[in-house]
């Protein structure tokens, strides 16, 4: 008898189908043959159809075996190590479309949470459900937060352990959970953020739009619905010198392209991110006066939640900018050397202007001979 432990995902939730002494039949494509499988006390005995012994060779084709216990065991035996504090409020983070997101880490708080808040139970217990978590939930959601923070303050002062989810990603980050963290806080108790999925974070992720010499990006929440109050919340927050980063439903993203077109201008460049995580997942970077035209092109376009990343603007020093800066420091030289050293000159402009040094040097160098000449 060989002993076999399960090698994927998939393999477990099949393996756990099969009661004590019950055989049944897996195929494994990467072997090459149909297996029976019989459940004993030892673990998995694997036979071939013909009840014979498979090889050594062909137990260890799979790409992906493992010795037991399994990477994932492995790593939860460190969680179960890990503190798990009581009298405390964990944020914890939920895949925004693909329920591999979850981390193993959130899934042991939610586990071992007595209740969790959600912003949609219904929604939520799917997740749940899926991961096999059977902690029961109560409503937190932006009509009852205040009420709902008032109890789970309770419930963490009286000893209890609360997780905070929302229906996707990251709990009050653009989502409700914020007034519970304030609240949880405000009381004097602990708030264990855990962090994961993030629509935000992931569309950045992809558009490349950040880098190490232009980190910088401000993140606006949804846009206003009404086509005025969304074009003076562009110009609010498009005039950064940082990319705008905002979240806009499907059914008003053509309008919300419009409006932003109307205040950057049309060369402006764009991200569009959308189904991101999930099986038509998009993102697409474009000049913003061909938006219209992207989002026509597919009716699909017009689904799913979109993040929105419009581009900072490109900055271009044109000459004519250059000679007015460089005759403004000019004038400043000239002022600064009717009563000081060029050396003294040079470092005072440098700190004013940002300029090299040495660069102001020589021109206030020359600025002085000039002077003296005439």
């Amino acid at each position: 008898m060989v002993t076999l432990f399960a090698l994927s995902c998939e393999d477990r939730a099949l393996l756990r189908n099969f009661g004590e002494g019950k055989k049944g039949q897996i195929w494994r494509g990467c072997v090459g043959h149909r297996m029976r499988l019989c459940v004993t006390q030892s673990g998995w005995a694997v036979y071939t159809d013909t009840m014979n012994e498979p090889s050594l060779s062909a137990m260890t084709e799979h790409p992906h075996s493992d010795s037991p216990p399994d990477a994932w065991d492995r790593l939860s035996e460190r969680m179960e190590g890990q503190q798990w504090p009581t009298h405390a409020l964990y944020v914890v983070a939920t895949p925004i479309g693909n329920l591999g997101d979850l981390s193993l880490r959130a899934w042991h708080a939610l586990n071992r949470a007595d209740v969790i808040a959600a912003e949609d139970t219904r929604a939520s217990r799917n997740l749940l459900e899926a991961w096999g978590i059977n902690t029961p939930l109560m409503a937190a959601h932006r009509h009852n937060e205040l009420s709902a923070a008032t109890e789970i303050v309770e419930r963490i002062q009286s000893g209890q352990r609360v997780a905070l989810i929302s229906d996707a990603g990251s709990p009050a980050v653009s989502d409700p959970g914020g007034l519970v963290v304030q609240a949880v806080r405000k009381a004097g108790l602990r708030v264990i953020p855990l962090p994961g999925a993030s629509a935000l974070i992931s569309a950045l992720m992809g558009a490349g739009v950040t880098t190490d010499a232009s980190p910088g990006f401000v993140f606006a929440g949804f846009a206003p619905t009404k086509s005025a109050a969304r074009q003076r919340w562009f110009r609010q927050w498009t005039q950064l010198p940082a990319a705008t980063v905002f979240y806009e439903a499907p059914h008003r993203i053509v309008a919300s392209a419009t409006d932003a077109q109307a205040v950057v201008g049309p060369t402006r460049e764009v991200t569009f991110a959308r189904e991101l995580t999930k099986r038509f997942e998009e993102i697409a970077t474009m000049p913003i006066s061909q938006a219209a035209q992207w989002l026509a092109a597919d009716p699909h376009r017009e689904q799913g939640e979109y993040v929105v990343i419009i581009h900072p603007p490109v900055v271009v020093q044109s000459e004519a900018l250059e000679l007015e800066e460089s005759a403004s420091i000019d004038a400043w030289l000239d002022v600064l050397l009717e009563s000081m050293s060029v050396r003294d000159v040079a470092r005072l402009a440098a700190k004013a202007t940002g300029q090299p040094r040495d660069a102001l040097y020589t021109r206030a160098l020359a600025l002085k001979a000039k002077s003296e000449v005439t």
